[in-house]
């Protein structure tokens, strides 16, 4: 039987940028008078930026205004506001070590996604990378998961998606693959649990022991 194939959320899963996520919002929307609240924001995180902006936007070319704020806000600060998870390194550098065919499965963008993999030192930790270019349709839906296993030569049945929201929860149930939910991110176990993850996980550290329970 082949070992499962480890899937994996970037932020707040793999590397804390929650501070960085609400920072960059506080920003755009700073004078504004529609402004969403943190608990508003934190619940879209995992979504496309353009999805959560348009919620608060009156069309396609503020959404575009308010990207560029964000982004430039994310560009100045991303190292400043971004670390990686107590165990996400070692833990990664044993699947690695093991064999473990690994991928990435991100709203964030290309170019922020590399940056911020080379910053925390995981830039060599996947055989795959799908970011939020990459596919029409996002988290929730399943498609940058069946992406990610096309990309491995993996079948769901013999994969586990890591991932702290409940967007991550329903995208790979919806691809049929196992999930884990990462209670060390932004998201409540109750509100995770709405998306029925298969494991729980209190600490990155953990993964090898979930892995062992798939085989």
């Amino acid at each position: 039987m082949p070992r499962p194939a480890l899937l994996f959320d970037l932020d707040g899963t793999l590397i804390d940028s929650i501070g960085l996520l609400l920072e960059c919002m506080q920003f755009a929307f700073d004078g504004r008078e529609r402004a969403p609240t943190t608990p508003q924001w934190v619940a879209g995180i995992g979504t496309p930026l353009r999805t959560q902006l348009a919620e608060w936007c009156s069309g396609p070319e503020e959404v575009e205004q308010m990207v560029g704020r964000y982004r430039d806000y994310q560009d100045l600060h991303l190292e400043r506001l971004t670390t990686p998870f107590p165990g996400v390194i070692e833990t990664m550098q044993w699947a690695r070590a093991e064999g473990f065919k690994t991928a990435l499965v991100t709203s964030k963008g290309k170019g922020m996604t590399g940056r911020s993999l080379d910053h925390v030192g995981l830039a060599t930790a996947f055989d795959a990378v799908v970011t939020f270019e990459e596919t029409t349709r996002h988290k929730p839906l399943p498609d940058p998961v069946f992406l990610a296993l096309e990309r491995l030569g993996a079948s769901p049945d013999r994969a586990l998606f890591v991932g702290d929201s409940p967007h991550d929860m329903h995208a790979g149930r919806a691809a049929g693959v196992k999930t884990a939910a990462a209670l060390w991110g932004p998201f409540t176990r109750d509100e995770l649990a709405v998306a029925s993850p298969d494991f729980w996980m209190q600490r990155f550290d953990e993964l090898p022991a979930v892995v062992g329970v798939l085989g």
